[in-house]
C-alpha cells in the first residue's frame, strides 16, 4: 500500500454532495444493483479528488430512495406495520451510505491506496416551528404522471407537484437543518485521516425536546443545504456538488440554454433573482452555493460524477467564487 491517503490535518477539505438521483441513471436502471454500480463508478472519481490532495467528505441524496421505501410500505401495510419517514431516511442513510463506502474501500484498494472510509447514520437539528411542516415543498420518490399524483392526492393525502418539466412527484416537509449532532465526531473522524460519508439525504430530522432529549420529526431535509451547513461548520474550501448535468445553465431546456463556465457569487444571484433556476433542481444547489460562499468557502464546483477529478483542476464543470 501506498501512503498516498495519509491525509494532514491541514490539507484542503472537499465536501462532495453526490445527487440522489445521480445513483439512478434512468427508468430502466433503478434496483439496488444498478445504484450499487452507479456508486462503483461515482466512487473512481471520488478517489482521484483524493489523490489530488483533498481531505473528502461526502454527502449524498437520497430523495428517490426514500419515496422507494415508503411506497413499500404503504403497499405491506395490511401486512406489518409502516415505516416511519424519519426511520426511512436512516434506512437509506444506511444502505446508501454503505454501497458508497464498500464502493470507495474497493476502488482504494484496487490502487494500492490505503485510506479509511467510514459512514455515519446523521441526525440534524431543525426548528419545530419551521414553515415547511405545514406547507410541504420536497419532492420525493419516483416519477409519477399527473393522474396518479392526483389519484395519491385524493386517496393517500399526499400533497404533490409537477417537478421542474420531468413529471409528478410527492412532496414532503423540508426544514432548515440548524445543526448537525454529530458534527464533532465527523470533524475527529477527518482530523484522522478517515474518508467521511455523512449526512446522507440531509440527515435524519430530529428537534429538541424541552428537557434536552431528541425525538425524531416526519421531513426530509434538502441533501445540499445539510451538505452546505456541514461544509461552513468544518472550514471546506470546496463545497462540490455533483449532479446530472454537466453545468448549471441559463435558460434550461430552451433553445436560449447557455452554459456557465465561471461565476461570481453577485452574479450568481442576479441569475437567481430573474428565475433561472428551477425549484426542486437547480435551485437548492444555487442557494447551498451562495450560502456557503458567504460564509467563507472558497469555490464551489457544480458538474457531473465522471468530471469530479477534471472539476477540480479548473477543466470542467461550473465554478462559482466568491
Amino acid at each position: 500500500m501506498t501512503t498516498h491517503a495519509k491525509r494532514r490535518t491541514e490539507a484542503p477539505l472537499a465536501v462532495i454532495a453526490i445527487g440522489g438521483n445521480s445513483l439512478i441513471k434512468d427508468h430502466e436502471h433503478m434496483d439496488v444493483l444498478d445504484q450499487y454500480r452507479a456508486a462503483g463508478e461515482t466512487s473512481h472519481y471520488i478517489v482521484d479528488v483524493v489523490k489530488h490532495g483533498y481531505r473528502v467528505l461526502v454527502t449524498h441524496g437520497n430523495g428517490p430512495q426514500v419515496g422507494f421505501v415508503l411506497l413499500r410500505s404503504e403497499l405491506a401495510r395490511d401486512v406489518i406495520h409502516q415505516v416511519p419517514l424519519a426511520n426511512c431516511v436512516a434506512d437509506t442513510q444506511g444502505s446508501i451510505g454503505m454501497q458508497i463506502a464498500q464502493s470507495l474501500q474497493n476502488e482504494f484498494f484496487r490502487q494500492g491506496i490505503d485510506q479509511q472510509v467510514i459512514a455515519l447514520v446523521t441526525q440534524s437539528v431543525v426548528d419545530e416551528a419551521d414553515p415547511s411542516f405545514s406547507d410541504p415543498s420536497k419532492p420525493i420518490g419516483p416519477f409519477m404522471s399527473e393522474a396518479e399524483a392526483r389519484q395519491h392526492e385524493r386517496d393517500d393525502g399526499w400533497a404533490v407537484a409537477e417537478d421542474a418539466g420531468r413529471g409528478w412527484r410527492r412532496l414532503v416537509a423540508s426544514p432548515t437543518p440548524i445543526k448537525i449532532i454529530e458534527l464533532p465526531t465527523i470533524q475527529t473522524l477527518l482530523d484522522g485521516g478517515t474518508l467521511v460519508i455523512a449526512a446522507g439525504g440531509g440527515g435524519v430530522p430530529v428537534v429538541f425536546k424541552p428537557d434536552g432529549t431528541l425525538r425524531p420529526r416526519p421531513a426530509v431535509i434538502d441533501k445540499d443545504a445539510a451538505s452546505c451547513l456541514l461544509a461552513c461548520e468544518l472550514g471546506a474550501s470546496k463545497f462540490i456538488i455533483s449532479t446530472d448535468v454537466d453545468k448549471v445553465a441559463l435558460n434550461f431546456g430552451t433553445p436560449q440554454q447557455v452554459d456557465i463556465d465561471h461565476m461570481t457569487a453577485a452574479e450568481c444571484r442576479r441569475y437567481l433573482e430573474a428565475g433561472h433556476f428551477a425549484p426542486g433542481s437547480m435551485l437548492p444547489k444555487i442557494e447551498s452555493a451562495l450560502r456557503f460562499l458567504e460564509q467563507g468557502g472558497e469555490e464551489v464546483i457544480i458538474t457531473q460524477p465522471h468530471q469530479l477529478s477534471e472539476a477540480v483542476q479548473g477543466i470542467h464543470g461550473t465554478h462559482i467564487v466568491p
